[in-house]
């Protein structure tokens, strides 16, 4: 089973795919989208959920994604055909890292992708490119809430606590103007949600040829959440202005 299709499944109840609510997610659009015209792009931006939802919500938004997987562009595509708000979305099928646009952007995101860059401050250099004078950049990223065992680290990546991760931000030359640290119920409620939504899928379709793998997987991953990480892994989004230049 591919990992778009378990994607797809896991996602199925919780379509942002990363521990926040709906409302800390709508929060954190308010805060990033200072102008009614504002040109939105996302990189890493799967099935484009934050995209749809900047568009419904502001009518005057243009916005632009970038992700190499063809599954998840055409269900963003799809979602704001549904929405009415495909004529207002651009979608490229480049590898986020490497995209160049001949336009500049009001607001940059990049949540839950910084591994596709390399880490938080490549993310950053990459926003930084696309940022039109005054733009924000809204990026979302794991930190530890306390020392994770080596195990953890393997499994989900060399994060740095909260205070550390700001430290390294602010040295790189940008402000935090806003922020949001995923709570336990926001991590837990989408853990629960990544794990059930797929258990479902497979308990749902017995035949299905994907099924007994799906519900391995799904299996696999909760026993890793509450056996290896869920103790030590938060989640933090920050909307950054650059200090200067």
């Amino acid at each position: 089973m591919n990992r778009d299709l378990i994607s797809r499944h896991a996602h199925a109840d919780h379509p942002i795919a990363a521990p926040l609510s709906d409302a800390s997610v709508h929060r954190l659009l308010q805060r990033g989208l200072h102008r009614a015209d504002a040109r939105v792009l996302d990189l890493g931006c799967g099935a484009g959920e934050w995209l749809v939802r900047a568009l419904t919500d502001y009518p005057g938004v243009r916005a632009d994604g970038v992700d190499l997987s063809e599954d998840a562009l055409a269900r963003a595509g799809e979602r704001a055909t549904e929405l009415g708000v495909r004529a207002r979305l651009t979608l490229h099928r480049k590898d986020a890292a490497v995209f160049r646009a001949t336009d500049t952007y009001d607001l940059v995101l990049s949540v839950g992708a910084t591994h596709a860059f390399g880490g938080l401050l490549p993310t950053l250099a990459a926003a930084r490119t696309h940022l039109a004078p005054g733009g924000q950049v809204l990026v979302g990223e794991g930190v530890w809430e306390r020392a994770p065992s080596q195990e953890a680290v393997k499994m989900l990546g060399e994060f740095a606590d909260l205070p550390t991760t700001v430290d390294r931000v602010v040295a790189d030359g940008w402000t935090p103007v806003h922020g949001h640290v995923s709570t336990r119920q926001e991590l837990d409620d989408y853990e629960w949600s990544w794990t059930g939504s797929l258990a479902s899928w497979a308990l749902d379709h017995p035949d299905d040829p994907d099924a007994e793998e799906a519900l391995e997987a799904a299996t696999v991953h909760r026993e890793e959440w509450l056996r290896v990480y869920r103790d030590v892994f938060g989640f933090a989004c920050l909307v950054l202005r650059r200090t200067a230049g």
